[in-house]
């Protein structure tokens, strides 16, 4: 058995992963541990606010007409990355209409951990989105060579944010980077929106091109943690967006992306491929995972939420499906966001389950960091320049300077704010579906476990750790995040 152990552990390693422990984790224990519980909840003042002090008790066997969330510190699974937005085009130009003290509140909320909810990664886009005032790129038409590469239309405004994002979380935040479309003179329709496909001919040259925004980015003082592949790659929109089969991504990154990162000695930053709906990420995984020239360029795998534009529920399923098929691979949530803004809807409730369940049943399920959409768009919610105006969990009021926090702003900070870079997934499971949980345990010993629930009524439950016990209460449309 110790050999069989042995050959585990060096295997994970070979892998680049760490072996999921079934130790008990720096031996955990409730004895002494006081339980501080945080809430958010509908129809109330509460916004991550504290509403408890508890001990843990000893405690009976838990009964069937009780509702009880059991945590295992004996079992824990994958390290927790982190929890991010996006640093767009759009966030940045609404950032610098306001009043300086507004920015730095901003600013504060998002990246500071005492008085903000700690944000700790961050997505850029590649030079244009749809959340950009317009299309752009960093090359002049028909530029193969590339020779006319430069970043100076981010410096007016996406630039100075990322730097003082950074400055805001401690000096440390990991970018990754997206491309929506490769330029117009690269692509078979001739143009960045409305989907069409990279050309062969452009293959080198589009690889060439990650390339040159990072070491552009990291020449002005901001390192790039890593890239995904494309943005969306199924999805022909009226936007930015180019096609890309399951082979066609395989290949392209075999052939072209992975070689041309490693000869422009990028071999250290990473690469994340999908980057779509959960609907079609197995598929995905296996024809690139599967691949071993491919696989080996691959750092991870990156998906959203809008297959639910369809009417489908979400298939967390399909993440557990990736994360047996391929344990040495990292799954990120690379973009959600509350879809077709509608004026003055900022308090609906819903966009912040929609949240919460996804981050509870995304980690729940192998996730090691989540990454919201834009940080903070205006009262029309945009700018976008082609009208796909959508939710952030901030807004600004550009005419009054208001700075408006949706409850999803404070459904994200009940995670981000308390689970912290390198923490555990710890075994958490409920006696009933209508109560939602995950739970984390930091570096420091502490553990965090999160609670939603999601129906009209309040619930009483019990949170276990073997058999000691703390009864608590969660309100109607509630998060709560309990430390211990």
């Amino acid at each position: 058995m110790k050999n069989v152990m042995i050959i585990a552990i060096l295997s994970a390693i070979m892998l680049g992963c760490t072996p999921i422990s079934n130790e008990p984790e720096a031996g955990f224990t409730t004895e002494g541990k006081q339980v501080v519980v945080y809430t958010t909840a509908e129809n109330t003042d509460l916004r991550l606010s504290q509403t408890a002090t508890r001990s843990f008790e000893p405690a009976e066997q838990a009964r069937e007409t009780e509702v009880a969330i059991w945590v295992t510190p004996e079992k824990s699974f994958q390290t927790f990355w982190g929890i991010g937005g996006a640093l767009t085009d759009a966030s940045a130009e609404v950032l610098a209409k306001l009043p300086e003290e507004k920015q730095e509140e901003l600013l504060k909320a998002y990246y500071d951990v005492n008085d903000g909810i700690g944000y700790t990664l961050a997505r850029v886009p590649i030079h244009s989105c749809d959340f950009s005032s317009a299309s752009f790129t960093y090359v002049t038409d028909d530029d193969k060579m590339l020779s006319s590469f430069n970043i100076d239309h981010d410096r007016e405004f996406r630039i100075p944010l990322i730097k003082r994002a950074i400055a805001a979380a401690g000096g440390k935040l990991p970018l990754y980077a997206s491309p929506w479309s490769p330029p117009p003179h690269m692509k078979s329709n001739g143009q960045m929106l409305q989907g069409g496909y990279l050309l062969p001919e452009y293959y080198d040259s589009w690889a060439l091109y990650y390339t040159k925004f990072i070491k552009a980015y990291e020449a002005d003082g901001i390192p790039i943690w890593g890239i995904t592949l494309q943005n969306e790659p199924m999805a022909t929109q009226r936007w930015e967006s180019c096609i890309y089969t399951a082979e066609q991504e395989r290949d392209f990154l075999k052939n072209h992306l992975g070689p041309t990162m490693v000869r422009e000695g990028l071999h250290d930053k990473k690469i994340i491929v999908w980057d779509h709906n959960r609907d079609l990420i197995a598929e995905r995984a296996h024809t690139i995972f599967g691949d071993p020239e491919a696989s080996k360029y691959a750092w991870g795998i990156g998906f959203h939420w809008y297959e639910t534009w369809t009417g489908s529920d979400p298939n967390y399923n399909n993440l557990r499906n990736v994360t047996e098929s391929y344990p040495d691979k990292k799954l990120v949530f690379t973009e959600g966001c509350a879809e077709s803004f509608i004026e003055g809807r900022y308090e609906y409730w819903p966009n912040a389950e929609r949240y919460g369940n996804s981050m509870i049943n995304d980690f729940n399920h192998g996730t090691v960091g989540w990454t919201d959409w834009n940080i903070l768009l205006d009262e029309t919610g945009g700018p976008n320049h082609v009208g796909n105006l959508c939710f952030a969990p901030v807004h600004a009021d550009t005419q009054t300077g208001e700075i408006i926090y949706t409850p999803t702003y404070y459904y994200i900070g009940h995670f981000s704010k308390f689970i912290r870079p390198n923490a555990k997934r710890i075994s958490t499971s409920a006696s009933r579906t209508y109560i939602e949980s995950t739970s984390f345990m930091n570096e420091d010993g502490k553990m965090v476990t999160v609670v939603m629930n999601a129906t009209d009524e309040p619930i009483d439950y019990k949170l276990y750790i073997g058999m000691q016990a703390v009864s608590e209460t969660i309100q109607p449309h509630a998060m709560q995040t309990l430390v211990y």
